[in-house]
């Protein structure tokens, strides 16, 4: 008779879950530490913060100018960056991550625009020549950063080692990115509960989840409010300023990768997501700058950007 058994850990600067059904605790804990160990894996390979991660590699040559090989899971990576940013039309950007510079969301005050628009130059997938397994700089001073898709790609991969060790009913979270290996073993679905991002302890939405995942991008983890505006860290990489519309955006979806790109597209285009979300056929949830909900929780398909 499976047993249900929880854990967590710290990985990517937020709380990791585990849920899983086993057969004892000797089979959950091997899993359990397996899972630590991917994740833990990808963020070390893809940390913009480690000196010797693989994305340090490749800014330290997108720094000077040049070109760089990179690995496989590298590779499938920034293939899948280039369709988000060409389904997107440009606005899912992974060399956007430079406005960091400009960006401070703890100070309180807004930048200087000159500061902004000397950033945008170097700010640009298509200024990058991307001929696997060569990724070349031709403009210096440029930045990458996969912020955007490493967490859920760590997801849809941890999910996967459970799935490989005989893992048939159980979810990974990681910080908020949801992804369901199989229902409860008496076939109930897990219950995600969407956080309302105006209302404070309040849900947005209960989303009920037999399998598949879910992923969530807003304007209410980081921002600062100036003269009563709210600035999100979300940025758009051609103005360099925070996007305006939504408030946030869920979408369910077969991949963590696919629904969590999928929403941070959609809040980019501000409320031109909406529609844009309605033609992907995809289950998901939308808040405007106000709180009003609105979406589409029945729609059942799946839409990805490559």
């Amino acid at each position: 008779m499976l047993k249900p058994f929880s854990q967590s850990f710290a990985a990517m600067g937020t709380d990791c879950l585990l849920h899983l059904y086993a057969a004892d605790a000797e089979q959950a804990d091997a899993v359990f530490e397996q899972v630590a160990d991917e994740v833990l894996r990808i963020e070390a390979r893809y940390s913009r913060y480690r000196p010797d991660s693989v994305l340090a590699a490749i800014n330290r040559m997108a720094a000077s100018g040049g070109r760089i090989e990179v690995d496989g899971e590298t590779a499938a990576l920034l293939d899948y960056a280039h369709a988000c940013y060409r389904k997107s039309d440009g606005l899912f950007d992974i060399s956007s991550g430079l406005l960091r510079q400009a960006w401070d969301f703890d100070s309180g005050r807004l930048p200087e625009p000159a500061t902004i628009a000397a950033l945008l130059p170097r700010i640009g997938l298509d200024k990058i020549s991307w001929s696997p397994p060569w990724l070349t700089f031709a403009t210096p001073g440029m930045e990458l950063d996969f912020g955007g898709i490493g967490k859920e790609y760590a997801a849809d991969q941890a999910a996967a080692i459970c799935q490989a060790l005989d893992v048939r009913h159980g979810v990974v979270d990681l910080g908020g990115d949801v992804v369901v290996i199989g229902p409860h073993p008496d076939g109930r679905p897990w219950s995600i509960k969407i956080r309302h991002p105006r209302r404070q302890g309040e849900a947005l939405a209960e989303v009920m989840l037999e399998r598949g995942a879910m992923a969530t991008s807003g304007d209410y983890e980081r921002f600062l409010s100036v003269g009563g505006k709210r600035y999100c860290h979300i940025l758009n990489p051609r103005s360099g300023w925070p996007v305006q519309g939504l408030a946030a955006v869920s979408v369910v979806a077969d991949q963590c990768l696919v629904a969590g790109s999928v929403a941070t597209i959609a809040m980019l285009k501000g409320v031109g997501g909406v529609p844009w979300l309605a033609s992907l056929g995809l289950r998901y949830w939308w808040a405007d700058a106000e709180g009003n909900p609105g979406g589409a929780p029945s729609a059942r398909a799946d839409s990805s950007p490559r």
